[in-house]
């Protein structure tokens, strides 16, 4: 890994300056570093085969960055009335009861992206890299993914969509381990 021991002397300095200048804090800034410098390392042999490695570690860094800024929105509880007043709330939250049995229902493939991407937090990026994929190979991936779930729990828990497109109403199904009577 001497490619990435020289890339890494080279361009950490410009790197740490362009995260100082985006984040408040440095020791932030040393944070995200590490966390890039980690990516590149998790690479192994095939950071040495990249044609520009200023400019990969900059986009992992970008999105490195991006993806940090994501996860410290602050969020804001909605008010009770307003909650109420949703309806839709409810059910979706019910809802969600469906999902391991029909995740479980999903090809290895989609279950392992919908699982890294949207109920761990995994970056696409992230993703890509672990998957042994392009960035947009990824994305396909995931939206192809994301479009089976969506057909199967509309079909497997008979989910109903009104007229604005939220959640009427839904049978709920029984996790594959719990006992039931008839075809669940």
């Amino acid at each position: 890994m001497n490619c990435l021991d020289t890339a890494w002397k080279l361009y950490a300095a410009e790197l740490r300056s362009w995260l100082r200048r985006r984040l408040s804090q440095a020791q932030d800034a040393d944070d995200l570093m590490q966390d890039v410098f980690m990516k590149a390392l998790r690479q192994g042999n095939q950071f040495c085969s990249v044609q520009n490695a200023r400019a990969w570690l900059f986009e992992v860094t970008r999105n490195t960055l991006a993806d940090r800024l994501k996860l410290q929105r602050e969020m804001v509880e909605l008010p009770e009335d307003l909650v109420a007043a949703g309806g839709e709330s409810d059910a979706v939250d019910e809802l969600t009861a469906c999902l391991p049995r029909v995740l479980s229902e999903l090809s290895d493939l989609d279950r392992e992206a919908i699982t890294f991407c949207d109920l761990q937090g995994m970056s696409q990026a992230d993703y890509a890299t672990h998957a042994g994929l392009n960035l947009s190979a990824a994305k396909s991936r995931l939206q192809r993914a994301r479009q089976r779930l969506k057909d199967r729990m509309t079909t497997a828990c008979k989910v109903r969509i009104d007229t604005t497109g939220h959640v009427e109403d839904f049978v709920p199904r029984p996790p594959l381990d719990a006992p039931h009577s008839g075809p669940g």
